[in-house]
């Protein structure tokens, strides 16, 4: 790793990187990288984006349009992302031109398309839910499939849209039709996320394991927890699958890499993101180095952070109220924050909407008991409403 560098050989604040994106994800990234002397800029559409007030310097620009991404990215070293959905065709180009793209443009093209995955998945033996890809709804019907079953588009879903699942024939009329990853109902134990980390010369870093707990309204993550309750071996398991899988694509940065852990102690990969990912919030506070320190490592080619997990710790998701839109408004933020041990990270949206993600908050303890009970108290006094 010869030319692999340290934090310190770049803290005269030279080390620049472009962003496009600029959410919540970036937002995180720029405050990791004011704390390291690492200048960000970044590519959003809105004006009013998480990034706008916070990075080094902020353009406003359309990242799924070519000539924004090209031009944004036209004099930059280093560009990375926080959003898959971007337009890969200008990622191509810039990279053939010099610029160091990551992860890289191949790998976005496997990522975006969750048919690809699958079959990227397939491919390697990789452990995965049997699969099969449809045109749209006729070919869907036309299929007879046994219910309950899981369609997924193959392109534009994130956060919990874009997936939904057919319990039966009526529910056929509600199916996407588009382009879709059909999969088997899995009849899973829990749900688990690996994230791992690789930067220019192939070192690779993992951070411990983490539960997660989905809201069956939201299709979100409601709860998560680290270190996950799991059996030592099965966290070596998943840890060997996310190697091979980051190792195969060759990607530089963080991959988070989610699991179903089967009643039988199978693994199952589930999706994997090629991007700081919301199953790592909460080593902000409870690990050594941050996802989003971690990230900015990999794509400069520093040598990794230490991964140790300092304390245990549980996330919670702030997301918008389910009959609330307009100004965000957060009943019971002084309360919150007046818990011990608790940390209240904002992504300063001037508006909420229904399960939209307006913040989340980490509460640290000296054993799950005790952060259980703290994330019941927080997931039950803190509401996102509007004024």
């Amino acid at each position: 790793m010869s030319q692999q560098k340290t934090l310190e050989s770049l803290h005269d604040g030279s080390a620049s990187i472009g962003v496009l994106g600029g959410g919540q994800l970036g937002m995180m990234m720029n405050e990791a990288a004011n704390e390291i002397g690492i200048l960000v800029h970044c590519l959003d559409p809105n004006p009013a984006a998480p990034c706008a007030k916070i990075a080094t310097t902020f353009t406003v620009g359309d990242f799924n349009n070519y000539d924004d991404v090209y031009q944004f990215g036209k004099d930059k070293k280093v560009l990375t992302i926080e959003i898959e959905n971007v337009n890969i065709d200008a990622l191509e180009v810039l990279e053939r031109e010099g610029v160091k793209v990551y992860p890289q443009p191949a790998v976005l093209k496997i990522i975006k398309d969750k048919g690809v995955q699958k079959q990227f998945y397939a491919d390697l033996n990789i452990p995965t839910a049997s699969f099969q890809l449809i045109e749209g709804k006729a070919a869907l019907i036309e299929r007879n499939l046994s219910y309950p079953f899981v369609q997924k588009l193959r392109v534009g879903g994130y956060d919990g849209k874009g997936v939904q699942v057919i319990r039966n024939k009526e529910e056929l009329a509600f199916a996407f039709d588009a382009p879709s990853v059909i999969e088997s109902m899995i009849d899973f134990e829990k749900e688990i996320s690996i994230i791992v980390a690789r930067n220019v010369s192939g070192q690779l870093a993992f951070f411990p394991a983490v539960e997660c707990e989905f809201s069956k309204e939201a299709n979100l993550v409601e709860f998560q927890f680290s270190p996950a309750n799991i059996a030592k071996e099965i966290e070596q398991k998943a840890i060997e699958i996310a190697s091979s899988i980051i190792q195969s694509l060759e990607l530089v940065g963080i991959l988070a890499v989610e699991f179903f852990l089967t009643k039988q102690g199978e693994l199952l990969v589930n999706e994997i993101a090629p991007r700081t990912h919301n199953s790592g919030h909460h080593t902000i506070e409870c690990c050594e180095t941050s996802q989003f320190e971690q990230h900015l490592r990999a794509v400069l080619n520093f040598e990794l952070g230490s991964t140790r997990l300092i304390c245990p710790a549980a996330m919670v998701n702030l997301l918008g109220e389910p009959s609330y839109t307009g100004l965000a408004y957060f009943e019971g933020l002084a309360a919150t924050e007046e818990i011990p041990g608790v940390f209240v990270h904002l992504y300063g949206k001037e508006k909420t909407s229904p399960n939209r993600k307006m913040g989340h908050v980490t509460i640290l303890g000296k054993s799950m008991e005790e952060i259980k009970a703290k994330a019941a108290l927080v997931k039950s006094g803190l509401r996102c409403i509007s004024k």
